[in-house]
This record gives C-alpha cells, structure tokens and sequence, in this order.
C-alpha cells in the first residue's frame, strides 16, 4: 500500500452501503451478465446468494437486489468488511479488481463535483479522497497493471489503471458533470454509462459543425451587444454570458427534426428570451426594435412587455420542418411548465401520437426558479401520470450562479445543485460548463436522445455567469463585488471558442471578426437572423381559430330532440352485464334510467351527464380533470364505474360516456394528482390549442382554487387582452354555504368578479339541472372562445327543487336570469312592492321564507349569469313589476365578498326612477364564512330573513 492511512480508511468506511450503495448493485449487474467479469471473491459471494431461496421457497439464478445491499449493510455494522479470506497472488488481484471497480463507481456517482464546470472558476476543484486510486490501496505501481474492463466501462475491453483513471476522468471530470447514478432502471443506468464512456465525453465536431456552433455564438453575443448600444437602459434581460443557450436550442431543433420531431414547444421566463425569438425562431429583428421604440401595432386591449412575448415559426431540418412555439409567458417564471406541458398534450391527442414522439416540450428554467417554485415539483409530479404524461420533458437551466436578483446560492436553494428537484422523478442531469459550447451541442444531443428513447424528463444544466444585472438598469457590483471583478476580467464566450478555433486552424485570425460584421449588417438592415424561416409552409395540423372569434352572444340552440335524448340517455344508463357497481351506484343508474324516461325529474348529475353525450355524439371531444372527477366529489357524477371485482388496473372500470355511439369523440376523464396550480395551468395549456374541445377543470372545492390564483390572473382573465389569445377552459368551482366551515364555502365570486373585463370571462351559477346541461352545451356549440368559470352547487345536485323536467332538456336554452316562478305573483305583479335578486342556492332559502311568511307582494329574481352582466333580461324582469320601490339584493356571503360590490352598480343601471337599492346578508369578515354549524345556521336564518325585512344601512336610491 502506498499509503496505509489511507488502506485503512477505506477498510473501515461505510463504502459497500448506504451512499455506496449503487456500487455493490452495479458489481451485481455486472455478475448476473457475466460471473467471470468479477474478482472471484465477489463471485463466490454472489454464488451464495443463489441459493437463497425466494419468498415462495423457489430458487431462481437472479434474487432480489435489495437483499444484496442489506447484506453489505449488515456486515459492515459487524465490522466485517472481507467477503472471503483467501491468500496469496490470486486474493490480491481479487482485490485489485475489487479496488478498480469502486474507482469506477466513484467517478460515476460523485465525478460531477470534480468536473470543471465553472466558467468564472471561482472555487478551487474540491478534495474528494474516492476520487484518487491510493483511497482504495491502489499504489503507483498499479497504473501500468491491466485490467479487465469488457463489463465495467465502456471502452476498450482491457486498460491499464493509468489508461483507465484517464478514461474517467475525461469522462466524468472534465467540462460536462453527469448525474444518473440514483435513476432505479438498470437499463437507463446502464445507457449512460455507454453513451458517456465510449464517447470520453467528446462530441466529436467537424470543421463546419464547430464554425456553425461559432456562428451562433456570434449572433446570440451580437443581437445583446447590439440592443446595448442602440436601446440604452431599456430592460431586455441580456443573455450575455449565457450565449451557449443559443447553441444549444439550435442543436436540440436540429436533432429533434431528425428524430422525427415535428414540434417543439418552448417555455421560458425572460432571461435570454429575446434572443431567442430572433436567433432561433426568427423573429424579424425590425420588429423587434419597433417594439423598443414603442412603434409596434397596438391592436390588443392591453398588450404586453416585449419579453414576455411568444412566437412561432417553422424552420427546416435535416429531418424535414419543424414548428416551434415560444409561449407566452407573464413575470411569475416558471407557471409558464404546465402550460407549455398542456399545450404539448393537446398536439400529441390531435395528432394521435401518445408517445409523444411528433411533439417535445422544452422547458428554461433560471436556477434560482428551479429550486424555488413549487409550481416546477407539481408539474414534474405530473409528468409521468396517464392523464399529463408528453413523452419527457427537455429541461434546461440556465445558471447563471447568482439567481434572480443578487442572490448568494446560500439564500437561494437547500440543495448541492440547483436540479437536486428533478430527482424526485430520476430524471438524469448534465451540468455542463457554458464555455465550452462543443460539450453544450453534446449535452443537448444526449439529452434529446435519452427522451426520445425512454420517454423521461431529462436536464441539461448550463453553468454560466450572468454579464449584467437582473436588468439593464440594475448595478450587481453593489452586492456581488468579487463575482462581477471576475465577469469584467471574462473575454465572453464567444471570443474564447473564437480563439480555440483559431488555434485549431478552423478559422484564420479575422474568420470571427467578418462572423460579427456580416452579423451586425443582418440587424442594420433589420433581416430575418434565422435562414430561412419557412414562412408559406402549411403544417397538417395546424388550428384555425379564426371561426372563433365571433363577438359575444348568450343565444345558442343548445336543446336536442325528444327522440334524441331518449337514445342518448339509454346509452348512458344501459351497463354490461360483465360489471359489478357498488349497490349505491348501481341505485343511482337505475334512478337515472327512470329520468331518462321521463318518469322522474332529472337530477344535476344526470343533466351534466347528458350535456356530456350530446357533445360526445355530436364530435365534440371532452376532456375533464380534477382531483375527484370521475366520481365527483360530492357523488354526484360516478362516470367511472369501478367493479367490485376487479382491479382498477385490470380493466376493472367502465365508463358510459365511453361509450354512448359508434363514432363518438373521445371523452377523457381523469383524477388529477393532488395539484391545483400545475393542473390548472395544464388544463389551460390544453385548451389553448384545442379550440373545438370542452375542457375542463373541476376544483375539489371552490376555495381550493387560492391555490392556483396566478393561472387566473396572468393566463385565464387576462390572456387575451394581453397576447391576443383565445382559450375556451371551462371551471367548475363548487361553491355554496352549507356549514362547512371557512375553507369549504366560498369559490372566491368576488375575486373573478374584480378580474371581470372586456369580455374576458363567464361567471355563471347555474342553479337548475336542465341549467348546466345548457351552458355546458353552449359554451362549444357558440362561434367563441371564452373562459367559463361556473359556481357549481353542492346541495342543490341533490334537492328535489332544482331538477327539471325532460321539456326543459328538449325546448328552450341557458337563461342568464330565470324571473319570478310563482304564477300567484305574476298575475298580478302590479302589487309587487320589492325585487329580490339573488344567486345561487340562496333562491331556494327565500322562496322557503316567502311561504312561511305568507307574502305576495314580493317577487325574486335569479341572476344565472354574473358576468358578462345580462342588462337587457334583468331589466326586462324589473320592468315587470312596475309598481316595486325597492329592489334588495340578497347573498350567501359576507359584505365584502360574493358579488354584492360588483353587482350593485348592474342593478343600478336597470332600476326605475324613484327605486331604492338595499343590501341582505352576512356581515363584512375577514373570513370567507364562519367555522361553527350552529353560527352558520344563526347567520343564513338572519340573511334571509333581511331580504324580507324593512331596508337597513346603506341604501342606494336612483
């Protein structure tokens, strides 16, 4: 031993287990593929094993891996660190062979962290012992001894230790780190270990390949310096000292076309995003600097900052065209992944590609956004799911060391790297040095691969530095004083490959200084950077949105035929005989087969059931997600029948929506993992490419939605006016005051009320069966595209009072306001002295107290639809009963919540002169609704009551 300090460190460390771990399931792999490939101690170990029986008491060649590891765990705890004890040349070559081996696991899981990746190289290579030989007893005169290598690094079959401890760490320690060693899948292990040690890493470029990784350095350096000088002091988040991005986007599109990719869909926050929109997607840079004049078009309602901004284009490939599609993205970074994923799905269900084989999703993450926002750890725990999967996910960081602002990585994440959440489902990481743009193209290129071959999410981590502040207008020098001495005294990437190049004879001295003059006369001229932007090309499966784009209207003919529901309702109702529901759904079929008939009136459930296979029959595709969708939450839907005896995974369901006509469209229901945020944002990206779906996403509970609030603010209420988009994604907040306490009562009205403009939304709260069967109908037979947010019951899908009878089904449409029932008080409305208007389940709480307190001079009024506000039939109500001095609106929630602030001022609009305006219901809380059933009661008791009593507080008189 050249060193017996160090011999004896490693006799009595824990390297056989715990973090070690994959080392001694490695040397097992390598022994049940060839026995001989390992010392003979091992093998004798090994050996033993195999005549360990199985938890049947059968033996078998192969065990149980775990069994293995603990074995080594044990023994280690007894201090027994020799497998076998033998003697003489052949024990010490045994050992030998063992020590190599460790080496190599060495390398392969903790190589990374000696790998130069640090453009800035600010901290000196870290002192790892597993990474010198002498840590397992091996002396320098070991080097030149030669091992079999054939079945433990990919390579040459044998190797000296000196040719071996090269091979490694040109492999693992030179300008990419990888990290695969935790992925649990011997086979994806096991491709790493070939892709990356037969290739040492080295992506192996020609002269033209290596002038074309220049050229786009030299345009993502030119486009950044060009803004600099020409735009000083606008805000542009500079790529500067990020450029290899461009390389990298650039070789992922190129290879992802020859892969057969014939989408790509980018999501970014703003870093770089510029640069991207004119280098890779080709953006006209003269419309680019129209923008930073402020002279670009403004034909959007509010419009949007111009690096927020998506894009699209089709560029060709060696593969054949490729459509990419920068999406658009508000300032919260990283909620842009379950759109962008969303998106994604939409294409692959279109093109009928559920592999995800025609379509990539690329996701850019900052490295302080990675580690911080939680939306990114939702979208991942999406990602592998039947109802969200793409095919694997492209990921990469662009890490510019100092996150957001002038953050220190001590303040910003509690993880060794920035990726360490990626883990959570194996997905492999590169992190890969910015300055050496060849293992950038080789990185991508391995990550594309590795996706398209295991369809898995993959990470390429692009360690950078960030040249100016988080903005142009920003000093970082006040706080990262030492980092930026670094960055000024940095040449750029670009002029360090420029200078590689040269020395190689690649280029002769002036080829990079003509790369940036024939560049910067492209951006004088204000031309196209990308050649050539495909820009006649027609894709197959591109979407038309323009017969979308009709003004609004509430007029739809949503009633089907008598003969029409019949069909359709037995084809709901009708199960196989091979099923087995559960008795309570076995009743509520049997009861809906009756509704169907028109013996009974028909329930919400029934009536949602049958909008859905109107729609289905009809061709209209339907997809419905939320974390209890194919039940329901509350039981009322059960669209997924779950037999009683069998497996859920052994086709032990059956779903009648399925299953309603021979040519049907898809209807798709699925429980959603326990997310609202990334759910939402993917049922948005969805809908946002599938205009002829209903797409929907239904919330557990209304208040669950605070959840995903930064959906609704920068995608759903304000997309359109802001980027021009259309989306049709249907919302259903269950809402309603049952008792239920504060966190169970409220979808938060006056929230999407205050969002409410421009036409952007539809807040509706049916409160009829043959109600919802109507909107759902409307919201995709009208020429428009917009967001439905429906207030959706929980009482009512079972009170007797809000079914409807088959002619409601078969006749008439959605009404926005359903006037006074009573035809007592219509006869004669000329004795009507107050209006009541409401919405939702409190009607049916007034038209109780109206009995009970025996009044026929008071008429109430049902508002269905709160916004867009439906002026013309609300006034065409009050106008009925002319002699009514006051109109009292009456709510289920606080004061200063539900619609009350909002609506009053509709009222208003539509009162009589002389009319005066009062206000019934809770008072202003802090709290949505109060924690005590008994409180409840007290307060729903005392609300409505007030709507009956004489005007109190604040009244409003016209």
């Amino acid at each position: 031993m050249s060193d017996p300090t160090l011999y004896q460190q490693y006799q009595g460390n824990t390297h056989l287990f715990g973090s070690n771990a994959p080392y001694v399931e490695e040397m097992y792999e390598n022994y049940l593929a060839d026995p001989t490939s390992i010392p003979e101690s091992w093998r004798e170990y090994f050996d033993a094993l195999q005549n360990t029986p199985a938890a049947d008491g059968t033996f078998s060649r192969d065990v149980p891996h775990q069994p293995v590891i603990n074995a080594f765990a044990e023994r280690a705890r007894q201090g027994v660190t020799q497998v076998v004890v033998a003697s003489g040349a052949d024990t010490e070559m045994g050992r030998k062979r063992t020590a190599v081996q460790q080496l190599i696991a060495a390398y392969r899981n903790v190589g990374q962290r000696w790998a130069d990746l640090d453009p800035l190289k600010r901290t000196p290579r870290p002192h790892i012992p597993e990474m010198e030989p002498a840590f397992y007893g091996l002396a320098d005169a070991d080097l030149e001894t030669v091992f079999n290598t054939s079945n433990t690094f990919f390579g040459k079959d044998t190797m000296t230790l000196r040719e071996l401890l090269n091979a490694l760490r040109e492999t693992y320690t030179t300008t990419i780190g990888a990290e695969y060693m935790y992925l649990t899948d011997q086979t994806q292990k096991r491709w790493w270990q070939e892709k990356l040690e037969s290739a040492r890493t080295n992506p192996h470029l020609n002269a033209e390949q290596k002038k074309h990784v220049l050229k786009q350095l030299t345009a993502a350096e030119g486009l950044e310096r060009f803004l600099h000088t020409k735009y000083v002091g606008q805000k542009r988040f500079s790529l500067e000292g990020g450029e290899s991005f461009i390389v990298a986007i650039d070789a992922l599109v190129e290879a992802a076309g020859v892969a057969g990719v014939q989408e790509v869909v980018i999501g970014m926050a703003h870093r770089g995003r510029l640069n991207v929109l004119v280098n890779a997607l080709g953006k006209m840079p003269a419309d680019l600097f129209a923008e930073f004049e402020h002279t670009a078009p403004e034909d959007l309602p509010a419009g949007d900052v111009k690096y927020h901004q998506g894009f699209s284009s089709d560029v060709p490939t060696a593969g054949g065209p490729v459509h990419l599609t920068l999406a658009f993205n508000p300032s919260h970074l990283e909620i842009v992944n379950p759109v962008v994923e969303g998106s994604v799905r939409s294409r692959m269900d279109r093109r009928g590609d559920p592999q995800g084989k025609q379509v990539l999703p690329v996701l850019v993450h900052g490295d302080a956004a990675i580690a911080g926002q939680g939306v990114v750890q939702e979208t991942l725990a999406m990602s592998q799911t039947r109802g969200y999967t793409t095919g694997g996910t492209v990921h990469f960081v662009i890490n510019n060391q100092i996150g957001f602002t002038t953050s220190d990585p001590r303040d910003t994440r509690s993880t060794y790297y920035c990726t360490d959440v990626v883990k959570m489902v194996e997905a492999p990481v590169l992190h890969v040095n910015a300055d050496d743009p060849e293992a950038v193209v080789l990185a991508t290129h391995l990550a594309l691969e590795y996706r398209m071959t295991f369809g898995r999410d993959v990470v390429v981590d692009i360690i950078c530095f960030r040249k100016l502040g988080h903005n142009e207008q920003d000093t970082p020098m006040l706080t990262q004083p030492l980092m930026y001495k670094k960055i000024a005294q940095h040449p750029g990437t670009r002029k360090v490959y420029a200078d590689k190049l040269i020395a190689q004879g690649v280029l002769d001295a002036d080829g990079p200084e003509e790369m940036i003059r024939a560049y910067r006369a492209v951006l004088e001229h204000g031309k196209n950077t990308v050649e050539p932007v495909l820009t006649n090309f027609k894709r197959q499966y591109a979407v038309d949105w323009a017969p979308y784009r009709s003004k609004w209207t509430d007029e739809a003919d949503t009633a089907i035929p008598l003969s029409e529901w019949k069909r359709l309702a037995e084809r709901l109702t009708t199960l196989p005989e091979t099923v087995t529901p559960h008795q309570l759904v076995k009743k509520v079929y049997t009861d809906r087969a009756a509704m169907g008939r028109g013996e009974i009136p028909v329930d919400w459930g029934m009536g949602e059931g049958m909008a859905f296979a109107s729609l289905v029959a009809s061709g209209y595709p339907i997809r419905l997600s939320g974390e209890d969708s194919g039940r329901g939450t509350f039981s009322h839907r059960h669209s997924v029948i779950h037999d009683q005896n069998r497996a859920a995974y052994d086709e032990g369901v059956y779903i009648p929506l399925q299953n309603i006509a021979e040519n049907q469209a898809p209807f798709v229901v699925i429980d959603s993992i326990l997310s609202e945020e990334a759910v939402l944002g993917f049922e948005y990206g969805y809908a946002s490419n599938d205009p002829h779906s209903l797409v929907i996403w239904e919330a557990q509970f209304g208040d669950f939605l605070n959840g995903a609030q930064v959906v609704v603010d920068q995608f759903i209420a304000s997309g359109e006016v802001k980027w021009g988009r259309l989306n049709g994604l249907t919302m259903m907040l269950p809402h309603g005051y049952e008792g239920q306490g504060p966190e169970h009562s409220s979808a938060r009205i006056e929230r999407f009320m205050q969002l409410a403009a421009d036409t952007n939304m539809q807040l509706v709260q049916p409160t009829t069966a043959s109600q919802i069967f109507h909107l759902l109908r409307r919201q995709v037979l009208r020429p428009l595209r917009i967001p439905l947010v429906i207030f959706t019951p929980k009482s009512l899908l079972r009170n007797k009072d809000a079914t409807s009878p088959i002619s409601e089904f078969t006749e008439g449409r959605f009404r926005t306001v359903i006037g006074e029932q009573n035809e007592a008080i219509l006869a004669k409305a000329d004795k009507v002295k107050r209006l009541i208007a409401c919405s939702g389940k409190v009607y049916y709480d007034l038209v109780k107290k109206r009995e009970e307190l025996g009044e026929d001079n008071v008429a109430i009024i049902r508002i269905e639809q709160l916004y867009p506000f439906p002026h013309k039939a609300f006034g065409a109500e009050v106008k009925r009963f002319p002699n009514a001095k006051e109109i009292v609106w009456c709510q289920d929630e606080p004061q200063n919540q539900g619609a009350w602030f909002f609506v009053q001022h509709y009222i208003y609009e539509n009162m009589l002169s002389g009319q005066k305006l009062g206000y019934a219901g809770r008072a202003a809380s802090a709290s949505p609704a109060v924690g005590y059933a008994h409180l409840h009661q007290e307060q729903q008791k005392a609300l409505v009551k007030a709507a009956f009593a004489r005007l109190k507080g604040f009244v409003l008189t016209k």
